[in-house]
């Protein structure tokens, strides 16, 4: 029988958290390339979709993709804008705050 909800003890809050955002940021990333703007949107999006459905799996590599899109997003930020604390404020601070949840040492026990 094929499951279908959350993986048991997922963070599955935190994943359909980052599956909305990664919707919107596919959406608005994909609009914004038709118009020749940034890949990054687009890109973060669609990895931001992956971290989610790893997550609602319980899969520890949701964690680390989650990272690493935390990771390119500060060099990005930083080319872009250089050490610009506002700018950079808004380009990492919801990312940043979600990354906090991976600081919780039972959420990282809970994923395989």
């Amino acid at each position: 029988m094929k499951r279908y909800g959350p993986a048991p003890r997922a963070p599955w809050i935190f994943a359909v958290i980052l599956l909305l955002l990664g919707l919107v940021l596919t959406a608005g990333g994909a609009q914004l390339l038709w118009l020749a703007g940034s890949p990054y949107y687009l890109v973060t999006g669609i990895l931001m979709i992956l971290a989610a459905g790893l997550l609602w799996r319980a899969r520890r590599l949701g964690m680390w993709l989650y990272l690493l899109i935390l990771g390119y997003t500060v060099i990005w930020s930083l080319w872009e804008v250089g050490l610009d604390g506002w700018s950079l404020a808004s380009r990492l601070g919801l990312l940043v705050l979600l990354a906090l949840f991976f600081a919780f040492p039972g959420v990282r026990r809970r994923l395989t």
